[in-house]
This record gives C-alpha cells, sequence and structure tokens, in this order.
C-alpha cells in the first residue's frame, strides 16, 4: 500500500515529527511510504495512494499558511470524487502548551472529511499514547526557544514514539482496507 505524509516545517520541529510517522508506516510489511515537504509534494500524487498523512507547526491555532495553501488546491481532486475511501491522519506542533494543539488538528481534519476521507487516530489503548492522549493523531509541543543562542527544542524521544504510532496504526489500517476485495 502507499503512503504520502506531506509537512510544513519551518525550523525542523514539524520535519522530525514526519519523520517519525513514515518511519512507523515503513514497519508494516507491504508499506510504501513517501514523505515531502508541502513545497515539493505534488497534489496529482494523491490519487494513487492508499493513505494520506499531512501535518504542520501550528500557527494561533489553525493550520499553517503553507500548508493550507496547498489543501486549498485539492478543489480538483474533491470534485472528481478522488480521495473517498482514502485513510487519513494529521499530526501538528506547537510553540506553547496551550498553543492550539487541538484545534489545529481538528482543522486539519475537516478537510479530509469533506474528501471523504476515513481519518484514523490514536486510541488510548495504544502504548505510547495511554497516558498523552494525542486521540485525534500526534500533537506536540516544542517549546519557543527564548534567545537565537538557545538550542532548538526539538520533539522528545515520547513525541517520535507517538509519531512512529501513527505512522504504524496509518499503514495497518490502509493494509487493512486495501486487502478488501
Amino acid at each position: 500500500m502507499n503512503i504520502y505524509v506531506v509537512y510544513d516545517s519551518e525550523n525542523g520541529h514539524t520535519e522530525a515529527l514526519a519523520r517519525s510517522i513514515a518511519d512507523g508506516a515503513r514497519q508494516v510489511n507491504g508499506a510504501e511510504v513517501s514523505i515531502r515537504h508541502v513545497k515539493d509534494a505534488d497534489i496529482y500524487d494523491l490519487e494513487r495512494m492508499d493513505a494520506i498523512v499531512w501535518g504542520c507547526p501550528g500557527h494561533f491555532g489553525t493550520i499553517s499558511a503553507g500548508l493550507k495553501s496547498w489543501i486549498d488546491r485539492l478543489g480538483y481532486l474533491w470534485a472528481q470524487g478522488k480521495l473517498v475511501g482514502k485513510v487519513g491522519a494529521v499530526f501538528c506542533t506547537t510553540a506553547t502548551i496551550h498553543g492550539g494543539i487541538e484545534a489545529t488538528m481538528l482543522n486539519l481534519i475537516t478537510p479530509m472529511f469533506h474528501h471523504g476521507m476515513i481519518v484514523v487516530g490514536l486510541p488510548g489503548n495504544i502504548p505510547e499514547n495511554a497516558l498523552y492522549g494525542s486521540y485525534y493523531g500526534v500533537g506536540v509541543t516544542c517549546p519557543v526557544e527564548l534567545s537565537p543562542n538557545d538550542p532548538p527544542n526539538m520533539p522528545t524521544g515520547q513525541d517520535l514514539a507517538l509519531g512512529r504510532a501513527l505512522g504504524r496504526r496509518v499503514a495497518e489500517v490502509a493494509g487493512k482496507l486495501s486487502a478488501r476485495p
């Protein structure tokens, strides 16, 4: 099955999370994973995918401009029903604890529903998510650096484990759906 991970990232935080999602999906037999920065992602590649995962930094509780602009170009695919039945999942990073993680993920999920996609998140029984509770996808906080000399606050090992868990879940669900006659 084919899985496409599309991300917008400005300082590497969201890219690191995207890479962990791609790594998790690759752990599932039969998964072919493509990962692209939104600037390099071709919307027409989506037609041949079984699953699509997109994510971005949360900007004031909503989708980053770069990813929103890309999503807004999907009108042709919507009009033709090209994404109906495909598995979808989302992820985001924010700079502050109450920086809009859930709002951003809900905003990311909405276009997937409009396209008729089957959206999956992370249930609480997945060990990596049992205490974290990232049910809509993966949303993590990477605190803002207060000065240019501060080291970047990249996603933690637990954050990346959540990403791998989401990637595995997407690939497993896509595999079950693509195996149906």
